[in-house]
């Protein structure tokens, strides 16, 4: 499991011309499902999210989570993230997650970040066409993974 975490000042997603989610300051969460991912993957990853402490402090250093900033959160499902562009010009998608894989554990990483950190969580729509919008605050972006 892949995510690739931006803290922003606000963020939007929409699925055909219509807002789905929306957040201000906090995070946005491009999660990437592995084939080989478990449950055990989604939870562990989940808690490293809402725990990642990339928020400036009182003396401008990264040393505040999302939480203790009462930020908000949101998580896409983005397969993408696991395209392999080591051979030929066209990515190979074969290490991502099948929907009937991804989806349950894209919905359970959502739901894990919601119960650790009482926030509030944005989605996209899974598998749906989306528009991404966010400012990038910093910027700041990490990227995490837990392999199986």
């Amino acid at each position: 499991m892949k995510a690739v975490v931006q803290r922003v000042t606000d963020a939007r997603v929409e699925v055909d011309n219509e807002t789905v989610g929306e957040i201000g300051p906090g995070l946005v969460i491009l999660l990437g499902v592995h084939h080989d991912d478990t449950e055990k993957e989604a939870r562990w990853l989940a808690d490293k999210c809402a725990n990642l402490r990339i928020f400036r402090d009182q003396q401008q250093r990264m040393n505040r989570s999302v939480q203790d900033i009462g930020g908000e959160i949101m998580v896409v499902s983005q397969f993408t993230l696991y395209g392999d562009c080591a051979k030929g010009r066209r990515p190979s998608f074969v290490e991502a997650a099948p929907p009937e894989i991804s989806d349950p554990l894209y919905q359970l990483f959502s739901q894990v970040i919601q119960d650790t950190t009482g926030l509030k969580v944005a989605t996209g729509i899974f598998a749906a066409d989306m528009r991404v919008s966010l400012t990038n605050d910093g910027p700041v972006t990490i990227i995490l993974e837990k392999n199986a």
